[in-house]
């Protein structure tokens, strides 16, 4: 069965399960991509609107709603139905799937229960992994075969990528490029229609982050090298593997069964005093973080031992400073071995768009420190979100809220077009608006801030439900979701309890 990753709601943490369970380290770490809002546009295939829409489970059976909580496919199939592209009401249906020969069929919906690109032999969405394991799917972008060759078009039915292709899939962790096949040879598309590299090695892959960053080829006889985005030659195919480790004009290669750093001209740069390289050090023109018995440390490109390799783990994070590890536990040192954060941590991580590091304890309580490692706030980190700009952490069981400048913010200010904000008094929640007035009376014993769609999940006598945007009851507190590390609902329908799957569910009372 396809899973989704979940990109476009803030999710909300039942806090009691955040310290049951250790995949919560998973959610706290987790950055949330805001997805736009898009103009309405109506045609006879999809239908782009401003709503939201979302795999639904009702009795053993799989439907879509939208994110008022209608449904907009009843929940009649069997197989998880998959929504690309949340804003767009195009969903991909799969039946008739014979477990013992692994065979099925697919087709496409809009958001009318219409069947739509009924010319194809067969429909699929993309599905990606990130570095976590997380699955994902290419929002704007399906795979379609017909005649047994397959191509791209985008969620209107038009034709992005010819069906002239014997295979084509994603590159793993790397949004919007895909490895085509024809006539035995390797190329690389784009979702944009763009033919970046002709099919013409007898492999090829990425070489960084994406498409810029350059590709590792195999030619027929073999060997790798690299091309650019423009497939210039930056290094000949001459080696028996590179590693997807460069800067500085800088690669790391292997040839003859020995592991070696060499220049853009193919000149030995660092052949010896390792057994492998982990990282060209992007502002330290001539270091590199190297790995002898197992361990880490830092030499320069003349051989010279700079750090020695004591630790078990070694990142750097900005000019001469390093994330390290040693004996299970994590901290901070400098170029010159000094220690300025102890091994006391569980993790330790550095965000470079906030251009903070994230020190975590056992108890899931983090320091937030800023570029001089300064501890600027404290707490269970619930999220960091790059598109608005904001902390959110956990802080003697209330939200708080900071900006980048570590300056505290009130929901409010984060959240302009919400209705109802939440409050505590006297150990119970409620909720206010945007005044303070009190909306909905301290009623509950937990509750959750209201979500994207105006729904506020309330909790009463141990069980769930939901509230709308104006504090009415939609849902009554019936649900036990204390198994559930992500409590959220949408009307009726709440939030599933596999977190690496975009649905909302009516299960279990």
């Amino acid at each position: 069965m396809s899973r989704g990753k979940r990109y476009d709601s803030e999710p909300k943490l039942n806090m009691k399960k955040v310290f049951a369970v250790a995949i919560a380290i998973v959610v706290i770490i987790m950055f949330i991509f805001i997805i736009k809002g898009l103009l309405s546009k109506d045609t006879t295939s999809g239908k782009i609107t401003t709503k939201n829409y979302y795999a639904s489970y009702k009795d053993n059976k799989w439907g879509v709603i939208d994110s008022t909580g209608n449904n907009v496919i009843d929940p009649s199939y069997k197989e998880m139905i998959i929504v690309p592209n949340s804003k767009i009401g195009v969903f991909i249906c799969t039946y008739d799937v014979d477990y013992n020969t692994g065979s099925y069929k697919t087709k496409a919906l809009n958001d009318k229960n219409q069947e739509i690109f009924t010319q194809y032999d067969k429909i699929e969405p993309m599905q990606n992994i990130d570095k976590n394991g997380n699955v994902w799917y290419e929002k704007n972008v399906l795979k379609v075969q017909k005649n047994d060759k397959f191509g791209l078009i985008d969620l209107t039915g038009n034709e992005v990528i010819p069906i002239e292709y014997d295979e084509i899939t994603v590159i793993r962790g790397i949004e919007n490029s895909f490895k085509v096949k024809k006539d035995d040879k390797y190329g690389i598309v784009d979702g944009d229609g763009k033919t970046v590299i002709q099919a013409q090695y007898a492999d090829i892959d990425v070489l960084g982050k994406d498409n810029k960053s350059g590709f590792i080829i195999k030619n027929a006889d073999g060997k790798y090298g690299i091309v650019d985005y423009s497939n210039a030659q930056i290094l000949e195919a001459k080696y028996d593997s590179i590693e997807k480790v460069y800067g500085n004009d800088m690669y790391v290669v292997n040839l003859n069964g020995k592991q070696k750093v060499v220049n853009k001209s193919g000149n030995d740069v660092l052949t010896t005093g390792f057994d492998s390289i982990k990282q060209i050090l992007a502002n330290q023109e001539n270091a590199v973080i190297f790995v002898k018995s197992n361990k880490f440390g830092v030499m320069n490109t003349s051989g010279e031992v700079v750090i020695e390799s004591q630790y078990d783990s070694l990142e750097e994070t900005k000019v001469g400073t390093f994330i390290a590890s040693k004996d299970g536990k994590y901290g901070i040192i400098n170029i010159n071995k000094e220690e300025k954060l102890p091994f006391e941590y569980n993790s330790i991580s550095f965000n470079e768009k906030a251009d903070l590091y994230v020190a975590e304890d056992s108890n899931f309580n983090s320091k937030i420190l800023n570029s001089n490692l300064d501890v600027k706030a404290s707490g269970i980190l619930l999220e960091i979100n790059e598109t608005k700009g904001y902390l959110k952490l956990r802080v003697d069981n209330v939200n708080k809220y900071y900006n980048f400048k570590f300056e505290e913010k009130q929901e409010s200010d984060i959240f302009t077009n919400r209705t109802l904000f939440l409050s505590k008094k006297d150990g119970k929640y409620g909720y206010v608006d945007k005044n303070g007035k009190v909306i909905v009376d301290y009623i509950y014993d937990d509750a959750m801030e209201q979500n994207d769609y105006g729904f506020s999940a309330i909790k009463k006598d141990g069980k769930w439900g939901s509230i709308d945007g104006k504090g009415n009851v939609i849902q009554e507190p019936i649900y036990n979701l204390d198994d559930y590390l992500l409590i959220d609902f949408i009307g009726r329908w709440h939030f599933g309890m596999d977190i690496n799957m975009n649905y909302y569910n009516q299960l279990e009372k």
